[in-house]
Protein backbone atom coordinates (compact mmCIF):
# COMPACT_ATOMS: atom_id res chain seq x y z
CA UNK A 1 0.00 0.00 0.00
CA UNK A 2 1.36 3.41 -1.00
CA UNK A 3 2.25 5.59 1.95
CA UNK A 4 1.03 9.15 2.05
CA UNK A 5 2.41 12.48 3.23
CA UNK A 6 0.89 15.80 4.28
CA UNK A 7 2.81 19.08 4.32
CA UNK A 8 2.01 22.39 5.99
CA UNK A 9 4.02 25.40 4.79
CA UNK A 10 4.30 28.47 7.01
CA UNK A 11 5.90 31.85 6.51
CA UNK A 12 7.06 33.58 3.35
CA UNK A 13 6.99 32.66 -0.36
CA UNK A 14 10.58 31.42 -0.08
CA UNK A 15 9.36 28.78 2.35
CA UNK A 16 6.64 27.83 -0.13
CA UNK A 17 9.35 27.11 -2.70
CA UNK A 18 11.22 24.93 -0.20
CA UNK A 19 7.98 23.05 0.49
CA UNK A 20 7.52 22.42 -3.22
CA UNK A 21 11.03 20.97 -3.37
CA UNK A 22 10.23 18.69 -0.43
CA UNK A 23 7.02 17.61 -2.15
CA UNK A 24 8.92 16.83 -5.34
CA UNK A 25 11.45 14.74 -3.40
CA UNK A 26 8.79 12.76 -1.52
CA UNK A 27 6.88 12.08 -4.73
CA UNK A 28 10.06 10.77 -6.31
CA UNK A 29 10.48 8.55 -3.23
CA UNK A 30 7.16 6.95 -4.11
CA UNK A 31 4.94 8.61 -1.52
CA UNK A 32 1.52 9.98 -2.38
CA UNK A 33 0.36 13.43 -1.29
CA UNK A 34 -2.81 13.90 0.75
CA UNK A 35 -4.66 17.01 1.94
CA UNK A 36 -5.88 15.16 5.03
CA UNK A 37 -3.31 15.21 7.83
CA UNK A 38 -5.14 12.47 9.70
CA UNK A 39 -4.68 10.10 6.74
CA UNK A 40 -0.94 10.71 6.30
CA UNK A 41 1.89 8.41 7.27
CA UNK A 42 4.26 11.39 7.25
CA UNK A 43 3.28 14.89 8.42
CA UNK A 44 5.76 17.65 7.54
CA UNK A 45 5.66 21.17 9.00
CA UNK A 46 7.88 23.66 7.19
CA UNK A 47 8.32 26.32 9.87
CA UNK A 48 9.04 30.05 9.95
CA UNK A 49 11.27 31.69 12.58
CA UNK A 50 11.40 35.28 11.36
CA UNK A 51 9.64 36.87 14.35
CA UNK A 52 8.07 35.70 17.62
CA UNK A 53 4.54 35.50 16.21
CA UNK A 54 5.77 33.26 13.39
CA UNK A 55 7.52 30.95 15.85
CA UNK A 56 4.38 30.69 17.97
CA UNK A 57 2.32 29.84 14.88
CA UNK A 58 4.86 27.15 13.96
CA UNK A 59 4.71 25.51 17.40
CA UNK A 60 0.90 25.70 17.51
CA UNK A 61 0.71 24.08 14.08
CA UNK A 62 3.01 21.22 15.10
CA UNK A 63 0.95 20.56 18.23
CA UNK A 64 -2.36 20.68 16.34
CA UNK A 65 -1.18 18.33 13.59
CA UNK A 66 0.36 15.96 16.12
CA UNK A 67 -3.07 15.55 17.72
CA UNK A 68 -4.63 14.80 14.32
CA UNK A 69 -2.14 12.18 13.17
CA UNK A 70 -3.08 8.55 12.92
CA UNK A 71 -1.37 5.79 14.89
CA UNK A 72 2.15 5.18 13.64
CA UNK A 73 2.40 8.40 11.64
CA UNK A 74 5.54 10.52 12.00
CA UNK A 75 5.69 14.29 12.42
CA UNK A 76 8.74 16.01 10.92
CA UNK A 77 9.59 19.63 11.67
CA UNK A 78 11.76 21.38 9.10
CA UNK A 79 12.48 24.89 7.85
CA UNK A 80 13.87 27.98 9.55
CA UNK A 81 12.79 27.15 13.09
CA UNK A 82 14.26 23.66 12.87
CA UNK A 83 17.54 25.08 11.63
CA UNK A 84 17.71 27.95 14.09
CA UNK A 85 16.69 26.07 17.24
CA UNK A 86 17.54 22.45 16.34
CA UNK A 87 18.65 20.79 19.60
CA UNK A 88 16.59 23.12 21.78
CA UNK A 89 13.50 22.40 19.70
CA UNK A 90 14.11 18.65 19.84
CA UNK A 91 14.13 18.76 23.64
CA UNK A 92 11.11 21.04 24.04
CA UNK A 93 8.89 19.51 21.36
CA UNK A 94 8.54 15.77 22.00
CA UNK A 95 5.55 15.70 19.65
CA UNK A 96 8.02 15.85 16.74
CA UNK A 97 9.64 12.57 15.67
CA UNK A 98 12.29 14.31 13.58
CA UNK A 99 13.77 17.83 13.58
CA UNK A 100 15.20 18.32 10.10
CA UNK A 101 17.34 21.43 9.69
CA UNK A 102 18.63 22.56 6.32
CA UNK A 103 20.56 19.81 4.61
CA UNK A 104 18.61 17.03 6.32
CA UNK A 105 16.58 14.83 3.95
CA UNK A 106 13.02 14.02 4.96
CA UNK A 107 12.04 10.36 4.69
CA UNK A 108 9.72 7.84 6.30
CA UNK A 109 12.67 5.98 7.79
CA UNK A 110 12.46 5.70 11.56
CA UNK A 111 15.27 7.85 12.93
CA UNK A 112 16.20 9.55 16.15
CA UNK A 113 15.94 13.31 16.22
CA UNK A 114 18.47 14.82 13.83
CA UNK A 115 19.61 18.42 13.73
CA UNK A 116 22.18 20.33 11.72
CA UNK A 117 25.78 19.78 12.69
CA UNK A 118 25.56 16.00 12.86
CA UNK A 119 26.91 13.73 10.15
CA UNK A 120 24.07 13.72 7.64
CA UNK A 121 23.81 13.32 3.88
CA UNK A 122 24.19 16.50 1.83
CA UNK A 123 20.76 17.68 0.79
CA UNK A 124 20.31 20.88 -1.19
CA UNK A 125 16.72 22.07 -1.60
CA UNK A 126 17.71 25.00 -3.78
CA UNK A 127 18.28 23.01 -6.96
CA UNK A 128 15.98 20.04 -6.41
CA UNK A 129 13.15 19.43 -8.90
CA UNK A 130 9.57 20.50 -8.20
CA UNK A 131 6.24 19.23 -9.44
CA UNK A 132 4.39 21.20 -12.10
CA UNK A 133 2.60 24.21 -10.62
CA UNK A 134 -1.02 23.54 -9.69
CA UNK A 135 -1.91 27.20 -10.21
CA UNK A 136 -1.26 29.59 -13.14
CA UNK A 137 1.58 31.23 -11.21
CA UNK A 138 4.59 30.01 -9.21
CA UNK A 139 7.40 31.33 -7.05
CA UNK A 140 11.01 30.56 -7.97
CA UNK A 141 13.81 31.10 -5.48
CA UNK A 142 16.88 32.33 -7.35
CA UNK A 143 19.25 32.53 -4.38
CA UNK A 144 19.52 31.47 -0.76
CA UNK A 145 20.85 33.43 2.21
CA UNK A 146 21.88 37.06 2.56
CA UNK A 147 25.14 39.01 2.84
CA UNK A 148 23.62 42.08 4.49
CA UNK A 149 23.73 42.84 8.20
CA UNK A 150 20.45 44.63 8.94
CA UNK A 151 20.15 45.25 12.65
CA UNK A 152 16.76 43.57 13.09
CA UNK A 153 17.20 40.48 10.93
CA UNK A 154 18.42 37.04 12.03
CA UNK A 155 18.06 35.39 8.61
CA UNK A 156 21.80 35.42 7.74
CA UNK A 157 22.52 33.59 11.00
CA UNK A 158 20.55 30.51 9.96
CA UNK A 159 20.14 30.85 6.18
CA UNK A 160 23.81 31.70 5.72
CA UNK A 161 25.51 33.99 3.19
CA UNK A 162 24.05 34.59 -0.24
CA UNK A 163 24.28 31.66 -2.63
CA UNK A 164 23.05 32.39 -6.15
CA UNK A 165 21.83 29.64 -8.43
CA UNK A 166 22.99 28.95 -11.96
CA UNK A 167 20.91 30.73 -14.60
CA UNK A 168 20.31 27.48 -16.47
CA UNK A 169 18.93 25.72 -13.40
CA UNK A 170 16.50 28.60 -12.86
CA UNK A 171 15.36 28.53 -16.49
CA UNK A 172 14.93 24.76 -16.31
CA UNK A 173 12.68 25.23 -13.28
CA UNK A 174 10.65 27.84 -15.18
CA UNK A 175 9.95 25.31 -17.90
CA UNK A 176 9.29 22.52 -15.40
CA UNK A 177 6.65 24.53 -13.54
CA UNK A 178 4.77 25.42 -16.75
CA UNK A 179 3.17 28.51 -15.16
CA UNK A 180 1.85 31.65 -16.86
CA UNK A 181 3.41 33.93 -14.23
CA UNK A 182 6.76 33.42 -12.53
CA UNK A 183 7.49 35.32 -9.32
CA UNK A 184 11.21 35.55 -8.58
CA UNK A 185 12.06 35.62 -4.87
CA UNK A 186 15.16 35.65 -2.65
CA UNK A 187 16.26 37.21 0.59
CA UNK A 188 18.09 39.88 -1.46
CA UNK A 189 16.83 39.57 -5.01
CA UNK A 190 18.66 42.45 -6.70
CA UNK A 191 22.01 41.19 -5.36
CA UNK A 192 21.70 38.00 -7.39
CA UNK A 193 25.10 37.00 -8.76
CA UNK A 194 27.27 39.23 -6.56
CA UNK A 195 28.52 36.19 -4.66
CA UNK A 196 29.76 34.63 -7.90
CA UNK A 197 31.82 37.40 -9.55
CA UNK A 198 33.63 35.08 -11.95
CA UNK A 199 30.50 33.39 -13.31
CA UNK A 200 27.70 35.92 -12.77
CA UNK A 201 28.64 39.16 -11.00
CA UNK A 202 26.79 42.29 -9.90
CA UNK A 203 23.90 43.24 -12.13
CA UNK A 204 23.26 39.65 -13.23
CA UNK A 205 19.63 40.02 -12.15
CA UNK A 206 18.96 42.11 -15.27
CA UNK A 207 19.98 39.36 -17.69
CA UNK A 208 18.11 36.79 -15.62
CA UNK A 209 14.90 38.84 -15.69
CA UNK A 210 15.19 39.21 -19.46
CA UNK A 211 15.75 35.49 -19.97
CA UNK A 212 12.90 34.44 -17.69
CA UNK A 213 10.60 36.96 -19.36
CA UNK A 214 11.38 35.41 -22.75
CA UNK A 215 9.89 32.11 -21.53
CA UNK A 216 6.71 33.17 -19.69
CA UNK A 217 3.90 35.68 -20.13
CA UNK A 218 4.53 37.38 -16.80
CA UNK A 219 7.67 37.84 -14.70
CA UNK A 220 7.36 39.50 -11.29
CA UNK A 221 10.05 40.36 -8.74
CA UNK A 222 9.63 40.53 -4.96
CA UNK A 223 11.93 42.02 -2.30
CA UNK A 224 14.19 44.62 -3.93
CA UNK A 225 16.77 46.35 -1.71
CA UNK A 226 16.65 50.01 -2.81
CA UNK A 227 20.39 50.59 -3.24
CA UNK A 228 20.57 47.90 -5.93
CA UNK A 229 17.58 49.09 -7.94
CA UNK A 230 19.60 50.27 -10.93
CA UNK A 231 18.24 52.00 -14.02
CA UNK A 232 18.93 48.84 -16.00
CA UNK A 233 16.89 46.76 -13.58
CA UNK A 234 14.01 49.24 -13.60
CA UNK A 235 13.99 49.13 -17.40
CA UNK A 236 14.10 45.32 -17.41
CA UNK A 237 11.17 45.11 -14.99
CA UNK A 238 9.11 47.56 -17.03
CA UNK A 239 9.92 45.65 -20.22
CA UNK A 240 8.40 42.46 -18.80
CA UNK A 241 4.95 44.07 -18.90
CA UNK A 242 4.71 43.68 -15.11
CA UNK A 243 5.90 47.06 -13.75
CA UNK A 244 5.53 46.01 -10.12
CA UNK A 245 8.13 47.24 -7.65
CA UNK A 246 8.35 45.66 -4.20
CA UNK A 247 10.85 47.93 -2.46
CA UNK A 248 12.33 46.82 0.86
CA UNK A 249 12.55 50.24 2.57
CA UNK A 250 11.85 49.47 6.29
CA UNK A 251 11.93 53.17 7.30
CA UNK A 252 12.69 56.62 5.87
CA UNK A 253 14.40 58.59 8.66
CA UNK A 254 18.10 58.70 7.74
CA UNK A 255 19.49 58.52 11.31
CA UNK A 256 17.01 55.80 12.17
CA UNK A 257 17.90 53.78 9.08
CA UNK A 258 21.55 53.98 10.13
CA UNK A 259 20.56 52.61 13.54
CA UNK A 260 18.92 49.79 11.58
CA UNK A 261 22.13 49.34 9.58
CA UNK A 262 20.26 50.19 6.42
CA UNK A 263 20.95 52.38 3.38
CA UNK A 264 18.97 55.34 2.14
CA UNK A 265 16.51 57.97 3.32
CA UNK A 266 13.04 59.25 2.49
CA UNK A 267 14.19 61.83 -0.05
CA UNK A 268 16.17 59.25 -2.04
CA UNK A 269 13.27 56.84 -1.92
CA UNK A 270 10.73 59.43 -3.08
CA UNK A 271 13.00 60.52 -5.93
CA UNK A 272 13.38 56.92 -7.08
CA UNK A 273 9.65 56.27 -6.93
CA UNK A 274 8.98 59.45 -8.91
CA UNK A 275 11.57 58.44 -11.50
CA UNK A 276 9.98 55.00 -11.93
CA UNK A 277 6.53 56.52 -12.36
CA UNK A 278 7.85 58.90 -15.01
CA UNK A 279 9.26 55.93 -16.92
CA UNK A 280 6.12 53.86 -16.44
CA UNK A 281 2.97 55.68 -15.23
CA UNK A 282 1.21 52.34 -14.68
CA UNK A 283 3.86 51.11 -12.24
CA UNK A 284 2.57 49.59 -9.00
CA UNK A 285 4.51 50.05 -5.77
CA UNK A 286 4.69 48.02 -2.57
CA UNK A 287 6.85 48.34 0.53
CA UNK A 288 7.09 47.28 4.18
CA UNK A 289 8.11 49.25 7.26
CA UNK A 290 9.19 48.30 10.77
CA UNK A 291 7.61 50.33 13.57
CA UNK A 292 9.18 50.63 17.02
CA UNK A 293 12.77 49.64 16.25
CA UNK A 294 14.88 50.80 19.25
CA UNK A 295 15.51 54.54 19.21
CA UNK A 296 12.55 55.44 16.96
CA UNK A 297 11.54 58.96 17.97
CA UNK A 298 8.39 60.95 17.34
CA UNK A 299 10.30 62.86 14.68
CA UNK A 300 11.25 59.58 12.98
CA UNK A 301 7.63 58.46 13.08
CA UNK A 302 6.41 61.81 11.70
CA UNK A 303 8.85 61.46 8.81
CA UNK A 304 7.44 58.03 8.04
CA UNK A 305 3.87 59.36 8.14
CA UNK A 306 4.80 62.16 5.75
CA UNK A 307 6.54 59.72 3.43
CA UNK A 308 3.51 57.43 3.30
CA UNK A 309 1.35 60.42 2.36
CA UNK A 310 3.81 61.68 -0.26
CA UNK A 311 4.68 58.32 -1.81
CA UNK A 312 1.08 57.15 -2.35
CA UNK A 313 2.16 53.51 -2.57
CA UNK A 314 -0.37 51.02 -3.88
CA UNK A 315 0.37 48.52 -1.13
CA UNK A 316 2.14 48.79 2.18
CA UNK A 317 2.73 46.63 5.25
CA UNK A 318 3.62 47.86 8.73
CA UNK A 319 5.08 45.52 11.34
CA UNK A 320 6.01 45.90 14.99
CA UNK A 321 9.70 45.46 15.80
CA UNK A 322 10.48 41.99 17.13
CA UNK A 323 13.72 41.59 19.14
CA UNK A 324 15.53 38.56 17.70
CA UNK A 325 18.32 36.62 19.41
CA UNK A 326 21.66 37.04 17.71
CA UNK A 327 20.82 40.35 16.01
CA UNK A 328 22.47 43.72 16.53
CA UNK A 329 19.20 45.26 17.74
CA UNK A 330 18.36 42.75 20.45
CA UNK A 331 20.39 44.55 23.11
CA UNK A 332 19.98 48.13 21.89
CA UNK A 333 18.76 50.70 24.43
CA UNK A 334 15.83 53.09 23.97
CA UNK A 335 13.19 50.44 23.43
CA UNK A 336 9.85 51.83 22.30
CA UNK A 337 6.91 51.02 24.55
CA UNK A 338 4.55 48.42 23.07
CA UNK A 339 1.50 50.64 23.55
CA UNK A 340 3.21 53.43 21.60
CA UNK A 341 4.19 50.98 18.86
CA UNK A 342 0.56 49.91 18.57
CA UNK A 343 -0.59 53.54 18.36
CA UNK A 344 1.88 54.22 15.58
CA UNK A 345 0.86 51.07 13.73
CA UNK A 346 -2.82 52.04 13.85
CA UNK A 347 -2.04 55.54 12.57
CA UNK A 348 0.06 54.27 9.68
CA UNK A 349 -2.31 51.48 8.69
CA UNK A 350 -5.34 53.75 8.68
CA UNK A 351 -3.52 56.23 6.45
CA UNK A 352 -2.34 53.53 4.03
CA UNK A 353 -5.77 51.86 3.89
CA UNK A 354 -7.22 55.14 2.67
CA UNK A 355 -4.46 55.59 0.11
CA UNK A 356 -4.87 52.03 -1.20
CA UNK A 357 -8.65 52.48 -1.42
CA UNK A 358 -8.24 55.75 -3.38
CA UNK A 359 -5.76 54.19 -5.76
CA UNK A 360 -8.11 51.28 -6.34
CA UNK A 361 -11.06 53.65 -6.88
CA UNK A 362 -8.99 55.46 -9.53
CA UNK A 363 -9.00 52.26 -11.60
CA UNK A 364 -12.78 52.21 -12.01
CA UNK A 365 -13.56 52.47 -15.72
CA UNK A 366 -10.08 51.31 -16.75
CA UNK A 367 -9.48 48.26 -18.94
CA UNK A 368 -6.86 45.89 -17.57
CA UNK A 369 -5.32 42.58 -18.57
CA UNK A 370 -5.86 39.91 -15.94
CA UNK A 371 -4.56 36.42 -15.35
CA UNK A 372 -7.38 34.17 -14.15
CA UNK A 373 -5.95 32.49 -11.05
CA UNK A 374 -9.04 30.54 -10.04
CA UNK A 375 -12.74 30.48 -10.82
CA UNK A 376 -13.94 34.09 -10.71
CA UNK A 377 -10.64 35.49 -9.38
CA UNK A 378 -7.82 37.17 -11.27
CA UNK A 379 -4.95 39.63 -11.01
CA UNK A 380 -3.49 42.40 -13.16
CA UNK A 381 0.16 43.47 -13.00
CA UNK A 382 -0.75 45.55 -9.92
CA UNK A 383 -1.50 42.58 -7.67
CA UNK A 384 1.09 40.07 -6.52
CA UNK A 385 -0.33 36.65 -5.62
CA UNK A 386 -1.30 36.01 -2.00
CA UNK A 387 -0.26 39.41 -0.61
CA UNK A 388 -2.28 42.05 -2.49
CA UNK A 389 -5.94 42.48 -3.41
CA UNK A 390 -7.64 40.55 -6.21
CA UNK A 391 -10.02 41.25 -9.10
CA UNK A 392 -13.38 39.51 -9.09
CA UNK A 393 -14.27 38.25 -12.58
CA UNK A 394 -16.95 36.43 -14.49
CA UNK A 395 -16.82 32.73 -13.66
CA UNK A 396 -17.07 31.97 -17.36
CA UNK A 397 -13.40 32.89 -17.84
CA UNK A 398 -11.07 29.91 -18.06
CA UNK A 399 -8.58 29.45 -15.24
CA UNK A 400 -5.07 30.09 -16.54
CA UNK A 401 -6.24 32.37 -19.35
CA UNK A 402 -5.56 36.06 -19.86
CA UNK A 403 -8.49 38.40 -20.34
CA UNK A 404 -9.01 42.09 -20.97
CA UNK A 405 -11.70 43.33 -18.59
CA UNK A 406 -13.12 46.65 -17.40
CA UNK A 407 -13.02 47.61 -13.73
CA UNK A 408 -16.58 48.36 -12.59
CA UNK A 409 -16.18 48.80 -8.83
CA UNK A 410 -13.77 48.76 -5.92
CA UNK A 411 -14.18 47.47 -2.39
CA UNK A 412 -11.11 48.41 -0.37
CA UNK A 413 -8.18 46.43 -1.82
CA UNK A 414 -10.34 44.35 -4.18
CA UNK A 415 -11.79 45.23 -7.58
CA UNK A 416 -14.81 43.98 -9.52
CA UNK A 417 -14.55 43.62 -13.29
CA UNK A 418 -17.14 43.20 -16.00
CA UNK A 419 -16.95 41.84 -19.53
CA UNK A 420 -14.04 40.36 -21.40
CA UNK A 421 -12.55 41.05 -24.80
CA UNK A 422 -13.30 38.74 -27.71
CA UNK A 423 -9.70 37.52 -27.56
CA UNK A 424 -9.96 36.80 -23.83
CA UNK A 425 -7.23 34.19 -23.98
CA UNK A 426 -4.11 36.02 -25.08
CA UNK A 427 -0.37 35.68 -25.51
Amino acid sequence: MTQRFYIESLGCPKNDVDSDKIIGTLLLDGLERTDDASAADLVVVNTCAFIEDARKESIDTVLALSKQRKDGARVVVTGCMAERYGSELAESLPEADHIAGFGVPITLTKKSLTVSGEQIPAFDLLNLPRPKSDSPWAYIKIAEGCDRNCGFCAIPSFRGPQRSRDVESILAEVEQLDAKEIVLVAQDLASYGKDRPDELGAGSIVDLVNRVASKVQRTRLLYLYPSDLSDALVDAICATGVPYFDLSLQHVSKPHLRRMRRWGDGTRFLNRIEDIRKREPQAAMRSNFIVGYPGETEEDHDQLLQFVEDAQLDWCGFFAFSPEDGTYAVDLPDRVDKSLINERLVELREMQDQITARRRDDLIGEKVSVLVDSLGIGRSHREAPEIDGVIHLSETLEVGSFASVEIANAFGPDLVAVGASADAVSR
